[in-house]
């Protein structure tokens, strides 16, 4: 991430470490999509996102903590697998290089459900809106479940990590999850600013509210994690490429609603969309 020893400094160290680090705690965000699903969200939800981020980042730096108590830093940045060789230090009589392999399956294998169910009903739902093609609502009679959108983003997910794969070899992992935290970063600074300019509608229903200030800080933290300070360039090009993905199912979308069904591209109030 740094070309020159200038570029070394306690703060850009702190950004660019934060910005990889955010990858971490992907997973947490996709569970908005599933909230409907749950018994009394507005007030549920919070605490259980509130109190997971909490715990986790508790564990995160109880982790940090112990691996430069039992290994000096400066073996640490040398090894490959920091933790693998923390526990080899710390635990020697573990068989940790048999179990760690099914550890890390697993850890991939729940990040990688948690965002394949998210990703399936971000499809169905902006193909119900009329904003991506209509084979992405596609749901199983029974269960309900998206089939379209979970084999449609499988697809994408698995042709993507052949390209990098492809492209920057012993990278892709890196390469895809600093993508990852890229987008959302993004995402996340959009939807902060989002929630200011919404709060400012009355409802009548009852929501969860938060303190202006989390939002404000929110957005001037993501965006300053999304910028050329804490990404390498190789973030950009890959996010591009997904972009372009995007923009051309729209596009596509948008031709078809108006060649065919001569109507217009547009998200429409969730109300509205049991009408014609």
């Amino acid at each position: 991430l740094f070309e020159t020893a200038g570029d070394k400094g306690l703060f850009m160290a702190v950004i660019g470490a934060t910005a990889l680090a955010f990858f971490s705690m992907v997973g947490f965000e996709d569970s908005v999509n599933m909230a409907e699903e749950t018994v009394d969200p507005v007030k549920n939800f919070p605490k259980a996102l509130i109190g997971g981020l909490s715990i986790t980042g508790v564990v995160y730096v109880l982790i940090s903590v112990i691996a430069v108590a039992v290994v000096p830093i400066g073996e640490l940045t040398e090894a490959s697998t920091p933790l693998l060789t923390v526990v080899e230090v710390g635990a020697p009589d573990i068989p940790i290089d048999t179990i760690f392999a099914f550890i890390s399956i697993f850890a991939v294998a729940n990040t990688v459900l948690i965002n394949m169910m998210m990703a399936s009903r971000l499809l169905y739902g902006m193909s119900k809106q009329g904003v991506l093609p209509g084979f992405l609502r596609g749901v199983l009679r029974v269960r309900r479940t998206p089939w379209a959108g979970i084999v449609f983003s499988t697809v994408l997910a698995a042709v993507l990590v052949l390209s990098v794969r492809f492209v920057l070899a012993d990278q892709t992992i890196g390469a895809l999850g600093g993508t990852t935290a890229l987008l959302l970063l993004a995402v996340f600074g959009l939807v902060n600013i989002a929630v200011l300019v919404l709060r400012r509608d009355r409802v009548d229903v009852r929501h969860f509210r938060t303190p202006t200030v989390l939002p404000v800080i929110g957005a001037i933290t993501s965006f300053a994690l999304i910028t050329p300070l804490a990404q390498p360039r190789e973030n950009y090009v890959i996010a591009g490429g997904l972009l372009a993905i995007g923009l051309l199912l729209y596009v596509i979308t948008w031709f078809y609603n108006s060649a065919v069904k001569a109507r217009r591209t547009r998200f429409r109030h969730p109300d509205d969309l049991g009408r014609p």
